[in-house]
């Protein structure tokens, strides 16, 4: 473990209320004490407890802010270290001051989550908590919020830790038979271990893989990209769906030479909605590099929403974006009903035929609702209410379960076929791993890198 003390400031740049600059380490009261004025004696501060004074530069005596001051003791802190926080205005000039005065007196920058890496090192929360800090942090609905709140709170650890126990309890006695092979009858006992496997180990593995599959859209979020020829109401659909004016809507065709992307509730799930340059042959070399995003954006959506204009027949740029998503996930938006009529949409579906769709004038607000609950249904393939689990692993989560369902398999069918206690000892031990992984008791610097890295420096 890294004994440097480390800082950071710990709120997000720009101009706030308050800021505040985070010290964890041994030293961390040492440096930051003498910064206090007025100054405070170590042995008379005590822990939990806020002091307030200002923050001097001890060089030139200079006040550079008047602040409050934390300071909590170890092991009762969030990286069971000494950690002093200094809560100031939130100036970022005023704040970098401050830390390059923490840093002068021999602190260390934080490295990205180094703060949160700290606590999982010195045993506070295990790996699937840590992941989840990051989850709150990010959480774009108040489902997502939920679903990283009770894995930081150890739902998560806790069913692992269920699934964990009967393993190692089988494990040890697969060891016990390896050891005394004279006893392995009385030791080894077929139909118990199988049911124990099957009901204590493979079931729940495959609800929490289950749940995943249902869930993680929740967290996780939703590519959803719009797409049409120039001119069918791509940028008013985005306004519509998102209730602002985020897209420029001109009557030219080719206003959108870029691609706009914005995040969208639906229901609970974020939906990161992209409006597109309509995909046509252009001369015009800007239009063409927007041709080029969208078809980009295509290949990377879960969700396409194909947009027509039932206000003029479909023509041959319609059909070549309908041969591009007929097999892919796709919703048919009709746009401009309020201009068309029924025999406009039943021409069009007549030509479009095998996906599901929705009518809407994005002009006039009409349809909309429509179009969001086909969205979740599309992206849920659920109706009503959302129905989310109460834990929901991450991908790197269902890699690792999956990974422990089937070695846990195969310690069954070896039970079954009596295969040498040594080779089901491997495949319980492959099992353990791969859910040790999960919570963190079976690491690698590179998997603690990959999470980490998407923390911010601070948290």
């Amino acid at each position: 473990m890294d004994s440097d003390t480390i800082a950071a400031v710990a709120t997000p740049p720009g101009a706030g209320g308050i800021g505040v600059v985070k010290i964890s380490g041994p030293r961390a009261v040492p440096i930051a004490l003498p910064l206090l004025y007025p100054a405070k004696e170590l042995s008379r501060v005590r822990s939990h407890h806020l002091y307030h004074g200002s923050i001097i530069d001890p060089e030139t005596e200079r006040v550079l802010d008047e602040v409050l001051f934390g300071v909590m003791k170890a092991p009762h802190t969030y990286t069971r270290e000494d950690v002093i926080e200094i809560q100031a205005h939130g100036s970022r000039c005023g704040l970098g001051a401050i830390l390059e005065l923490v840093l002068k007196r021999g602190a260390r920058l934080a490295e990205p989550g180094e703060f949160t890496k700290r606590a999982f090192l010195n045993g506070r929360i295990d790996l699937s908590q840590a992941e989840a800090v990051i989850e709150v942090v990010t959480a774009q609905t108040k489902e997502g919020l939920e679903l990283a709140a009770r894995q930081l709170e150890g739902h998560l650890f806790e069913a692992i830790e269920a699934i964990r126990g009967p393993i190692e309890t089988m494990l040890v006695e697969i060891e016990a038979a390896i050891d005394f092979p004279e006893d392995v009858e009385d030791i080894i006992r077929p139909g118990v271990f199988v049911r124990s496997m099957t009901q204590d180990v493979i079931a729940p593995l495959g609800a929490l893989i289950d749940d995943y599959d249902e869930g993680h859209v929740y967290r996780e979020g939703v590519a959803a990209t719009i797409i049409g020829r120039p001119n069918v109401g791509k940028s008013s659909l985005m306004n519509r769906l998102l209730e602002k004016e985020r897209a420029i809507v001109t009557a030219v065709p080719g206003t959108t030479r870029d691609f706009i992307e914005e995040t969208v509730n639906i229901k609970g799930i974020p939906l990161r909605l992209i409006d597109t340059a309509g995909l046509h042959d252009t001369d015009n070399p800007l239009e063409a590099e927007g041709v080029k995003f969208t078809r980009r954006r295509l290949d990377e959506a879960n969700l396409v929403l194909f947009m027509v204009d039932c206000s003029v027949p479909l023509n041959d740029e319609d059909m070549k974006i309908y041969d591009l998503v007929h097999n892919r996930e796709t919703i048919l938006v009709i746009n401009k009903i309020d201009l068309g009529d029924e025999d406009a949409v039943r021409k069009i579906l007549d030509r479009l035929g095998g996906l599901s769709w929705v009518k809407v004038s994005a002009l006039y607000n009409q349809g909309i609702e429509r179009l969001k609950a086909g969205m979740f249904e599309q992206v849920t393939h659920q109706s009503g209410a959302a129905d989310v689990p109460s834990i929901v692993p991450n991908l790197r989560h269902k890699v690792a379960l999956e990974r422990a369902l089937g070695a846990s398999k195969d310690v069954v069918e070896g039970l079954k076929t009596r295969r040498p206690a040594e080779l089901v000892a491997v495949d319980l031990k492959e099992a353990l791993d791969a859910l040790g992984e999960i919570i963190g008791v079976v690491t690698t610097e590179e998997i603690l890198d990959q999470i980490f890295s998407r923390f911010c420096i601070g948290k």
